[in-house]
């Protein structure tokens, strides 16, 4: 199971060798925009105080971002499609594997750039408008999540009932990590306590990764080495014929 280092996972303008480079222009947008919103507020500030601090024009603002609220969370259509392309890269067998690994890049993404997250936090948590931004965002991920998982179990019984529910717990594992994280003021590495909180989820849905028929069983026979092939067909053969049926009274 793979985990990403926290460090420098998507951190704009860190390269693995080298001074840092300039951020891009939607990055230095977010973070005009987030600084703006928690010195002067978010109603005070205006389109055109983004774009000032950014040192870019009012139209080159809106060439990435339809509104003030979208510049706070400027990544999360490329971080859906991150998760999606892992959630894509998995095949039955690995179907959690693929979920918890999801799950990483997601906080591997708020804590890479921990200064935004930690701000952002602060001012979701005073304007209502961006709360219900947040909100929509978050269903958008367990939408994603729920979809993956409701097509790995299609065909099994309650498929659509335990979709819903193994990815709102994936949602929440990460969401109660992540606040904690935040809470702490971003203080320490949470990669560990991700890893045991969806412990606790892959051990309740571990059992759906290959869903089984409850009623079958195993049938052990054992026969003298003298037998002969077809002896031993017959034999087995017999015994099942013999075993009653579901519908069976008895």
């Amino acid at each position: 199971m793979t985990i990403l280092s926290l460090a420098t996972v998507g951190k704009p303008g860190v390269r693995d060798n080298g001074p840092m480079a300039t951020p891009p222009i939607s990055h230095r947008l977010a973070e005009a925009a987030v600084a703006l919103f928690d010195e002067n507020g978010y109603d005070e500030t205006t389109v055109d105080d983004i774009a000032a601090r950014a040192g870019v024009s009012r139209s080159t603002f809106f060439r990435y971002y339809r509104s003030k609220e979208d510049a706070i969370f400027p990544d999360h259509d490329t971080l859906l499609a991150q998760v999606d392309a892992r959630l894509r890269a998995s095949t039955a067998d690995t179907a959690i594997v693929a979920v918890s690994d999801a799950v990483r890049i997601v906080l591997a993404h708020y804590v890479a750039d921990a200064e935004v997250s930690l701000r952002r936090y602060r001012l979701v948590g005073r304007v209502p408008a961006l709360r219900d931004r947040e909100n929509a965002s978050v269903a958008r991920y367990q939408r994603l999540f729920r979809e993956f998982i409701g097509k790995w179990l299609a065909g099994t019984p309650d498929a659509d009932l335990r979709a819903e529910l193994m990815a709102a717990s994936v949602v929440a594992a990460h969401n109660q990590v992540l606040r904690g994280w935040l809470r702490a003021g971003g203080t320490y590495d949470p990669s560990g306590l991700l890893d045991h909180a969806l412990g606790y989820v892959i051990a309740t849905f571990r059992h759906l990764e290959r869903p089984q028929d409850e009623r079958d069983e195993v049938v052990v026979a054992t026969f003298s080495r003298s037998s002969s092939p077809q002896a031993v067909m017959e034999a087995i053969q017999a015994h099942l014929r013999s075993r009653p049926s579901d519908e069976d009274p008895r």
